[in-house]
């Protein structure tokens, strides 16, 4: 049996910079046509120069392989209109991090007063800029997301007119939001689709399924799947591939981040199959509605699939890849560009 995917999109992905740039940027390129680049860089990607610079470094790690690095920049509320008009074409999207609450969002938002964000995101509305949120509080870790709800809630009622991306929703709570704003939106991660707290920590602590926000319960597991599984036309496909050196996950402070850039397409594949769900939805998921919600045309990528047993690797060049050693049912046959 095969399947032929049309231009795959990764609308959350993590490239990281230097060394690990180069390690990983060909494991997304490869079978991608494009992702939306986080920007929690050190020190992060937040002006026009550093956007640029980054994006060349990238386009230089992934060789000859056909791919779109759709760029973006790391929130501040002092950007204002002059400056976002300047670098509006360089970008597709601008990242808010809730200060101190992942990797790298030590220059996050520290409160979410409406009057204080305003002059940005009114003029982020006004020229088409999306928002993508990593949407927690500090919470106690099971019920931050859930907690930040009421804040997309005010933002989405504030600024009507500015699309919200909800990035790497985990809950129950999240996917009824969706569906209450016209203006909000959301990725959807593969192992937020598998696994729950369970899995991470139920038995043996697996610190390569460790990532924020964290896997939660059974039913938020499976609400995710319903939407994800039924294309809802508000939802898309966002990995959230995150690669850390193996020491730093499997050591005291384990850094937060699971690595699946480079089976994402075919476990995805696998689990559309297992569900008996049609294969023009996982295509709706994996490319269709990002590129209607975004408004992206993407490099055309024709990647076919073949129900052929592929053993994942134990690493990809110092990254443990979530299902290591493990047999998938599907492998990558081909990849047509052009």
């Amino acid at each position: 049996m095969e399947l032929t995917l049309l231009s795959p999109l990764d609308m959350h992905l993590h490239l990281r910079d230097g060394e690990m740039l180069h390690n990983i940027a060909q494991a997304s390129a490869h079978t991608f046509s494009g992702a939306v680049i986080m920007p929690n860089l050190v020190p992060p990607v937040s002006n026009k120069e550093d956007v640029v610079a980054y994006k060349d470094r990238i386009i230089d790690a992934i060789g000859n392989e056909n791919f779109t690095p759709y760029m973006t920049l790391f929130f501040k509320p002092d950007y204002d209109k002059t400056f976002l008009e300047s670098v509006r074409n360089e970008i597709t999207a601008i990242k808010l991090y809730p200060a101190g609450i992942t990797t790298n969002s030590e220059g996050g938002v520290s409160g979410f007063d409406v009057e204080e964000l305003r002059p940005a995101l009114s003029a982020m509305a006004e020229l088409d800029i999306p928002l993508c949120v990593h949407g927690e509080t500090n919470g106690f870790v099971m019920d931050r997301e859930a907690e930040f709800v009421s804040i997309y809630e005010k933002l989405a009622s504030a600024f009507p007119k500015l699309k919200i991306i909800m990035e790497h929703i985990t809950t129950k709570e999240s996917i009824e939001a969706l569906d209450r704003f016209d203006n909000l939106y959301a990725t959807i991660t593969i192992h937020h689709l598998l696994i729950t707290l369970d899995d991470v920590a139920g038995g043996m602590l697996q610190p390569h399924l460790f990532c924020k926000p964290i896997a939660k319960r059974p039913e938020d597991r499976e609400a995710l799947l319903k939407v994800a599984l039924n294309a809802h036309p508000k939802v898309m496909f966002g990995s959230d591939s995150a690669p850390h050196p193996k020491h730093a996950k499997e050591a005291c402070g384990c850094a937060a981040g699971v690595f699946t850039a480079p089976i994402a397409l075919q476990v995805l594949t696998e689990l559309f199959e297992k569900n008996n769900t049609s294969f023009e939805n996982l295509q709706a998921f994996i490319s269709g509605n990002a590129q209607r919600i975004y408004g992206v045309t993407p490099i055309y990528k024709k990647v076919i699939l073949e129900k052929k047993s592929f053993k994942v690797p134990a690493e990809y060049n110092g990254v443990v890849p979530m299902y290591a050693g493990e047999e998938l049912s599907y492998s990558v046959k081909e990849i047509i560009d052009g």
